[in-house]
């Protein structure tokens, strides 16, 4: 019936600043690109793709990542130029979780798990 997911997908209006973003913010490994239409990441066992739009909406998605160390990769992403939230929320017992957003204001999520 239903598979495991295949790619996760961003609608986004530069895609320069969107690959630049994932690729060098995030040091996600570009797979393919294609001119502004299309753009896809090596993001583990998924893939994390761009869809070019001139009239994008921010946030119809959110992509998380998984981190060893949350305060460290906050700190990282942030000299690279990322727009990071300043509230760290937590599920009580097992995991921190931190907002990343990209050029287009697309939520990334970064978790570390406690245990």
């Amino acid at each position: 019936m239903i598979g495991e997911i295949d790619h996760v997908y961003y609608w986004v209006r530069d895609m320069d600043a969107a690959v630049a973003f994932y690729r060098d913010v995030l040091s996600l490994p570009l797979l393919r690109r294609d001119g502004d239409e299309w753009a896809e990441f090596d993001a583990g066992s998924i893939r994390l793709a761009l869809h070019g739009s001139t009239e994008p909406t921010p946030g119809n998605g959110t992509v998380v990542f998984r981190v060893h160390d949350l305060d460290e990769v906050r700190i990282v992403v942030r000299g690279r130029g990322a727009v990071v939230d300043e509230h760290i929320g937590e599920v009580e017992g097992l995991a921190r979780f931190a907002t990343v957003r990209d050029p287009d204001g697309n939520p990334v999520q970064l978790i570390e798990y406690l245990a």
